[in-house]
């Protein structure tokens, strides 16, 4: 099991968990941060730090939220691991879960 960036993420991307991550697994998409599964090492350095309280241990992502469980992984089925976030750049695209959500006003 890995760490997973829920919904509440999705148009805010705070960025204090990349900061945080000791391995540089955390990886920008255009409306939310994704956990490369394969890279993380389980530490729980970024879940504290996130201020949207957005970070959960696979196991515990809320039901309301469960489907995010699959988007930190299925978002990397193409490009596999990159071996760092800081290395490879923003991703092009977010998974279609995040790309089909509503975009949020931006708060002044």
């Amino acid at each position: 099991m890995t760490y997973v960036i829920a919904q509440p993420c999705v148009d805010v991307k705070d960025r204090a968990c990349i900061d945080e991550c000791p391995v540089d697994c955390i990886y920008e998409g255009p409306r939310k941060l994704y956990i490369q599964p394969d890279e993380c090492v389980d530490c729980g350095a970024c879940e504290p730090v996130c201020p949207v309280e957005a970070i959960f241990f696979a196991d515990d992502v809320p039901a309301e939220w469960e489907e995010y469980r699959t988007a930190d992984t299925e978002i990397f089925a193409t490009i596999g691991s990159p071996g760092g976030a800081s290395g490879a750049g923003p991703l092009a695209d977010d998974h279609p879960l995040v790309a089909a959500r509503p975009a949020l006003e931006p708060q002044p």
